[in-house]
């Protein structure tokens, strides 16, 4: 039988890029709200107690709202909301963080999709923290920059028509410059850092695309190097396909990392950069901000949560 899958804001951004990818699949039947019934709260609170799973594209607090609406119903969850990606009883949605992941997704009764600032630095992080290359207080800046379509419609429409009294002019933005961007929390705690980093995510006018840059001073680190980091980030990812660790040749060699690179796919590229005895390591990663860093991730742990994956 198929799994009955509620989109909860499908609408948005992100929900328009999950029922595309959950077009004409047959192992799911899709429940909708018409585009006028939006405000329905009764049919709303219907389809969220008939689902098997409901992917909440949503403000913190609406996403907060439905799952106490369907309480006691069994309904499982995605939430693609920052609401619940430290939340105890919420398992982390990245398959591919850590050995056990992807069993404990498919298990799960909720499930918190990552941010993709998040996923990008955190795929980063995660390897080096866990092999022990990265002290856990190492003094940690990551800077971004994204395609505007992570802001929703609204950022969309302002970075699109330039001849709104609203427009966004700039080609090219920093934002949260008192450095308390939401997807702080979960970085640290699925990076397992203790020290808070300094993290400074920009906006480029490009819809759809990501680069996240962590830089390492290796003196400072637990005796790593280009290669040893290079290492210890493909063992972390060997054995799956949607992680890829570029090699250093490869990557040392490029003139430029294109941030549309991976427009258009559900996968990321970790690139591990520098020249050897300089003591500097530059790392980035290259997503689609829709892709593994939003819609196409919660479409990876739907898949693993029906067992389709």
């Amino acid at each position: 039988m198929p799994a009955k899958i509620f989109i909860d804001g499908e609408h948005g951004t992100t929900g328009l890029q999950i029922r595309e990818r959950l077009a004409g699949r047959n192992d799911i039947d899709l429940l909708s709200i018409p585009a006028a019934e939006r405000r329905n709260a009764g049919l709303r609170e219907e389809l969220l107690k008939a689902a098997d799973i409901a992917i909440l594209c949503l403000p913190d607090d609406a996403a907060k709202e439905a799952v106490a609406l369907a309480a006691g119903s069994g309904t499982r969850f995605i939430d693609a909301s920052t609401a619940h990606r430290t939340a105890e009883g919420w398992v982390y949605g990245f398959a591919e963080i850590a050995r056990g992941q992807a069993a404990a997704i498919a298990a799960a009764q909720n499930v918190s999709n990552p941010g993709c600032y998040s996923t990008g630095a955190i795929a980063l992080l995660r390897p080096l923290t866990d092999s022990g290359l990265l002290p856990a207080d190492y003094p940690v800046t990551i800077n971004a920059v994204s395609g505007y379509s992570g802001g929703g419609k609204a950022m969309i429409a302002q970075m699109e028509d330039r001849n709104r009294d609203d427009a966004i002019t700039a080609n090219h933005f920093a934002y949260a410059l008192t450095l308390a961007h939401k997807h702080v929390p979960e970085i640290v705690a699925h990076g397992r850092l203790t020290r808070r980093p300094i993290f400074t995510p920009a906006v480029g006018r490009f819809a759809q695309g990501m680069l996240v840059n962590l830089p390492l001073f290796t003196d400072l680190t637990n005796g790593a190097s280009l290669a040893s980091i290079h290492e210890a980030l493909a063992a972390h990812y060997a054995g799956q396909n949607i992680v890829e660790v570029v090699s250093p040749a490869v990557g040392t060699a490029l003139p430029r990392i294109d941030a549309e690179e991976m427009r258009g796919t559900d996968s990321m590229k970790l690139y591990v950069l520098g020249a050897d005895g300089k003591g500097q390591v530059n790392l980035i990663a290259s997503l689609d901000n829709l892709g593994k860093g939003a819609s196409g991730a919660a479409v990876q742990n739907l898949d693993l949560m029906i067992g389709a994956a």
